[in-house]
């Protein structure tokens, strides 16, 4: 981008959508702050074209922006100009839908989509100024006053769908308990052939019975990461065991994986131990299984096969079953956690007591 006269100018290609010209245009980073403004949080929200900016969104934006300096990927900036534009074709004379677009320097260009990326790239810049020289596509509509460009708000945001949790996992190749997830579904002879890769929920019908997210979750807690710790080897095949000797010790989970005298909705509406809830619990208990009993602990997995799982079972109640529904809290996994940690003939820690304590009276786990 150079400034030519009384102009910025682009160069840019034009098309039309609905009757009305629009222009995309590649910008250096470095410009963006300077250039697109973005309406201040003050602004009363009916005489805004845009939301308030989520300040607790934009570093971590940044941070990705920063730490994946050489991968990064940055969808386009949609931008209104409030001031008519001039395109030039390069080639006049064949109507040529590439050329430059001049945006008079007194227009206000105000940001309809992408105001976090556009304060995260300001940030960014600030931390690596090399960030500067990348570029983003922008498009560019001409303002034709507010309330179109209220609309066109809407209108970008009404069926932008975030993909399912499972789905993100089974993509994200930047983060390495997503990658134990998809390792365990592609190698644990468990999950192999049971597990819903792109949905973070199990419909009725599903044949089904794990989903990549809850693998994830339960194994995450099995192996005690957080988001964005490391995973090697030798812990990926440690949970490789543990999840296959687990299943050694729920025959309903092998007859679902052969197909045999069994569906997998029929467990999911007769047994807890196919629900995301158990998978997470059974990940908790074993961390402490690992921990306590390092070389002998498929001695102790093996007193799972007496355990009830039915829903039916009034030990459940309180736990994995609130109300007669099944729960996803917090408090639910722990106090199903420490069920299936007494099956399994292992103490109660101070902070698992606690936890039983409060469900016997009646108070909610913090």
């Amino acid at each position: 981008m150079e400034d030519q006269g009384y102009f910025h100018t682009f160069p840019a290609a034009r098309g039309t959508q609905a009757g009305r010209q629009f222009f995309i245009a590649m910008c250096p980073l470095r410009v963006i702050p300077k250039l697109f403004v973005f309406d201040e949080e003050e602004v009363p929200a009916n005489i805004r074209a845009q939301r308030t900016l989520n300040q607790a969104r934009v570093p971590e934006i940044a941070q990705y922006l920063v730490s994946k300096r050489d991968t990064y990927v940055m969808s386009a900036l949609t931008a209104s100009v409030d001031a008519a534009v001039t395109f030039l074709p390069f080639d006049a004379d064949k109507h040529t839908s590439l050329g430059f677009l001049q945006i008079p320097m007194e227009a206000r260009i105000l940001i309809n989509d992408g105001q976090h990326r556009r304060a995260a790239i300001e940030e960014a810049i600030k931390e690596n100024p090399g960030l500067g020289m990348d570029n983003v596509p922008v498009l560019f509509f001409v303002d034709e006053g507010l309330e179109r460009s209220q609309q066109m708000f809407a209108d970008l945001n009404q069926y932008a769908v975030r993909p399912s949790e499972s789905l993100t996992i089974l993509y994200d190749h930047s983060n390495e308990t997503s990658d134990l997830a998809r390792y365990l579904a592609e190698e644990c002879i468990t999950f192999r052939t049971l597990t819903e890769f792109e949905r973070s929920t199990i419909s009725n019908r599903s044949t089904k019975l794990f989903t990549l997210s809850s693998i994830k979750r339960a194994s995450r807690a099995l192996l005690r990461k957080g988001p964005k710790d490391g995973v090697s080897i030798q812990e990926k095949l440690i949970a490789k065991e543990f999840w296959e000797a687990v299943a050694e010790q729920i025959p309903d989970w092998i007859r679902a994986r052969q197909r045999k005298q069994v569906s997998a909705a029929e467990l999911r509406q007769e047994f807890v131990h196919a629900h995301g809830v158990t998978l997470q619990a059974l990940g908790m208990a074993g961390a402490d299984l690992l921990a306590t009993h390092p070389t002998s602990w498929r001695g102790h997995v093996k007193k799972l096969g007496k355990l009830d799982w039915s829903r039916s079972n009034r030990g459940w109640d309180g736990r994995a079953i609130v109300n007669g529904r099944l729960s996803k809290s917090t408090s639910s996994v722990h106090l199903s956690s420490n069920y299936i940690k007494q099956a399994m003939g292992l103490p109660l820690s101070p902070r698992d007591r606690e936890v039983e304590a409060q469900r016997t009276s009646g108070r909610s786990l913090k």
